[in-house]
C-alpha cells in the first residue's frame, strides 16, 4: 500500500459521493492518489473531483462489490451501505478501513447503546422495541413515560430517524426502535479520534455544537468547546475506549451530551468526517480529512494543535427553498475577516439541506463568534426564483 502511495499509484475508492466524498477526494488529490466514487447520483458533489465516477447504488450488493474489485482499498462517507458486498471483498484480500464488522455494528444504533453498554460507556439509558404497538403498550402499563426520544436503528441520518415524543399527540416513528430517557442537556460536544494500524491514536480539540430545531441538524459549533479540562480529558478518555473497544481503524467522530449534573454521555457516532470536524480544514494543523487518510494508509499521525479560535456554520436551504440553488450575499459574506467559504455544489435546494459551511477565524472565541453572527445575517441559501 505505502509503496503505491509513493509512487504515486494507489487507487482510493469513496463509497458515496456527497460533501465528505468530496472533500475527501480533494485531500488524496494532494498525494497523487487516484480516486474512484461510487454513488448513484450522477450530480453528486465529487463527481467532477474524481479520477473515476461510477454510478451506481451503495446499498446494492453487486454495485459495491463491482467497485471494490476496482481500487486497491476502500473507504466511505455514509454509513448506509450493504455491509455483505464489503464482507465478500474483505474476504478475498481488497482493503477496508474502516473493517465492515465496525460499520455493521455502527448502522445500527441499537448494537451502538449495547456496545457502550458492554464496554461501560456511559450512555442514557435505552429500552428496545419492534414497532409503534410495543411503545403504545409500555406508554399505557406506565412501563414508558413522557417525554422520551425515539430512534429508529437503522438508517437515520442528518437529523432523520430521530424524534422526540412529548405527548400522546406526538408521531411515533415506524419500524424497529431504540427509546431513550431524555437527558437534561446542558451541552453538546463532539470529539473526533483517529487511529492507525499500529494502534497510535491521536483526539481533535473538542468542539461544543448548536442545534437548528427544525432541522436537528448543527447550525454552528465553535472550538475550542467551553468546558473544564478535566471535562476535556474525560471526553477524550471515552473516545480513546471507543475507538480501541472497536479495535477501529480510520476516524471516529463522537457525539456527547454533558448533562446539567456535570456528568458526560455518549450520544452517537459516526465512522468517518464528520460534520462536527469541517473547521480543522483551516482551524487545525492537520485536518481530519488529512487524518482519515493517515489512518486508513497507516501513516504517522498528524499533529491536531488548534492554530485559531474558531466558529463553522452550516449553510442550510432557507425553510421555504426549492429548486436551483442561489447564495444570495456571497459577496458580503466574504468582507468579513477570517471567513472562509465552502461550498458543496450541490446544484438543488431544499429546506434545511446542507448546501455548505462556513469557518471563522478569530483571535478569540468571542471575536469568532461575533464574526460569524454578522456572516450568518449576510448569506442566505435560496432557490433562484426568490431573488
Amino acid at each position: 500500500m505505502i509503496e503505491k502511495l509513493s509512487k504515486a499509484t494507489l487507487k482510493l475508492g469513496v463509497i458515496a459521493g456527497g460533501q465528505l466524498g468530496k472533500m475527501l477526494i480533494q485531500e488524496a488529490s494532494k498525494w497523487g492518489i487516484s480516486t474512484y466514487v461510487l454513488d448513484p447520483d450522477n450530480s453528486c458533489p465529487a463527481r467532477d473531483v474524481s479520477s473515476v465516477y461510477i454510478q451506481g447504488d451503495y446499498t446494492d450488493f453487486d454495485a459495491v462489490y463491482e467497485f471494490g474489485k476496482q481500487v486497491d482499498i476502500l473507504t466511505y462517507e455514509i454509513e448506509n451501505i450493504n455491509i455483505e458486498a464489503l464482507r465478500q471483498l474483505k474476504s478475498e484480500g481488497i482493503k477496508i478501513e474502516p473493517d465492515p464488522d465496525v460499520l455493521a455494528l455502527i448502522q445500527d444504533k441499537g448494537y451502538q447503546k449495547t456496545f457502550y453498554e458492554d464496554k461501560d460507556i456511559p450512555t442514557s439509558a435505552f429500552s428496545f422495541y419492534e414497532n409503534t404497538e410495543q411503545i403504545h403498550e409500555a406508554i399505557d402499563s406506565g412501563a414508558l413515560q413522557y417525554p422520551f426520544v425515539q430512534k429508529v436503528r437503522k438508517g437515520g441520518y442528518d437529523g432523520q430517524g430521530v424524534a422526540l415524543i412529548h405527548s400522546v399527540e406526538s408521531s411515533l416513528l415506524e419500524g424497529d426502535s431504540i427509546v431513550e430517557s431524555l437527558v437534561d442537556i446542558d451541552k453538546e460536544i463532539a470529539v473526533t479520534i483517529a487511529r492507525n494500524a499500529d494502534g497510535d491514536s491521536r483526539c481533535f480539540p473538542a468542539v461544543e455544537m448548536r442545534f437548528n430545531p427544525q432541522s436537528n441538524l448543527v447550525e454552528d459549533l465553535f472550538c475550542p468547546a467551553d468546558i473544564s479540562k478535566d471535562m476535556t480529558k474525560k471526553a477524550e478518555s471515552i473516545a480513546v475506549q471507543i475507538i480501541e473497544g472497536l479495535d477501529m481503524i480510520g476516524l471516529l467522530a463522537i457525539e456527547f451530551f454533558i448533562d446539567k449534573a456535570g456528568n458526560i454521555l455518549v450520544n452517537e457516532i459516526a465512522p468517518r468526517p464528520h460534520n462536527s470536524g469541517h473547521h480543522t480544514i483551516e482551524s487545525v494543523v492537520t485536518s481530519q480529512l488529512e487524518q482519515q487518510l493517515r489512518a486508513i494508509f497507516n501513516l504517522p499521525l498528524g499533529s491536531t494543535k488548534l492554530k485559531m479560535p474558531t466558529v463553522m456554520l452550516n449553510l442550510l436551504g432557507d425553510p421555504d427553498a426549492e429548486g436551483e440553488v442561489y447564495y444570495d450575499g456571497f459577496e458580503k459574506a466574504l468582507e468579513i475577516e477570517g471567513v472562509k467559504i465552502h461550498i458543496y455544489g450541490k446544484k438543488i435546494v431544499r429546506p434545511h439541506r446542507k448546501m455548505g459551511h462556513i469557518t471563522v477565524l478569530a483571535d478569540s472565541i468571542e471575536e469568532a463568534l461575533s464574526k460569524a453572527k454578522k456572516a450568518k445575517s449576510s448569506i442566505k441559501v435560496i432557490a433562484c426564483h426568490k431573488k
